[in-house]
């Protein structure tokens, strides 16, 4: 099809990454991982971030392998404003300016709220809503600076809907939207998109406890129209489009990757 720079061009093309940089947050395992090598397969040259170097290390050496794409790993503390500015610093100077931000680490602490403690709390909205800003200010600026730029932010079913013993969580992701939605208005003129994510279950390592424990395991399942837990692959088309020029017209936004968990 003929866009509207008159060059020729398929659909395929408008979800090819070629010649962008990306960086994922909590990238060598779980979703994280899944959607840092499908950014790598889509074209982009992808840096992997966390806590443990040695893991980022060695997600971006396979990553590598597999897509022939260009990766690096970086350590930081999500939590850290200092930690996050030194890794700036090193991936800039080291990878190059980052184009698509992909805000994925997290944690989750489950209880009912009387057996929750105030450092349980803290934890949890730190990594789920402190890390992501924190990320979104130190990389998102430069983007809308440069005149493009991807944000993407994972929130949860539980962005929106709730379960017993998931306080912390619940709130943390129900935070991720509002902002995802600001920073949308902040960077709309500025050639810079920011979304959400907002994943059902999936067997991540996050969700252990649950895949081990049959009756929980089925009532998660009883829960979900399509009948079944989603696999970590179909996190992949999400993100790219997400991340692409065929999600270029979508800011502000949250997708459901949920099986229908969330329309009922």
């Amino acid at each position: 099809m003929r866009l509207h720079d008159n060059t020729e061009r398929t659909i395929f093309d408008l979800f090819r990454l070629d010649g962008r940089r990306a960086l994922v947050t909590g990238g060598n395992k779980g979703l994280g991982r899944i959607m840092a090598e499908a950014l790598a397969e889509a074209g982009a040259d992808v840096a992997i971030v966390s806590r443990t170097l040695a893991d980022c290390q060695q997600a971006a050496a396979e990553i590598a392998a597999a897509t022939g794409r260009r990766t690096a790993a970086f350590r930081a503390d999500m939590t850290i404003a200092a930690e996050i500015d030194q890794m700036k610093s090193d991936v800039e100077s080291e990878f190059g300016s980052i184009d698509i931000l992909v805000n994925n680490a997290g944690i989750n602490i489950r209880g009912a709220i009387q057996d929750l403690s105030e450092a349980d709390w803290e934890a949890v909205m730190a990594a789920n809503v402190r890390g992501p800003f924190l990320c979104s200010r130190a990389f998102g600026v430069g983007m809308a600076e440069r005149g493009w730029g991807r944000v993407i932010n994972l929130g949860s079913i539980m962005s929106v809907i709730s379960l017993p013993g998931r306080s912390p969580y619940a709130s943390s992701k129900a935070a991720i939207i509002g902002l995802t939605k600001t920073l949308a208005l902040e960077w709309a003129a500025r050639g810079v998109t920011v979304n959400a994510i907002c994943p059902g279950p999936f067997a991540t390592e996050m969700n252990r406890q649950l895949l081990n424990d049959p009756v929980k395991y089925q009532d998660f399942v009883s829960r979900i129209p399509l009948g079944r837990w989603g696999e970590l692959h179909e996190i992949a088309g999400a993100v790219v489009f997400l991340a692409s020029a065929a999600g270029g017209y979508v800011t502000g936004s949250s997708l459901f990757v949920d099986g229908g968990w969330t329309a009922q």
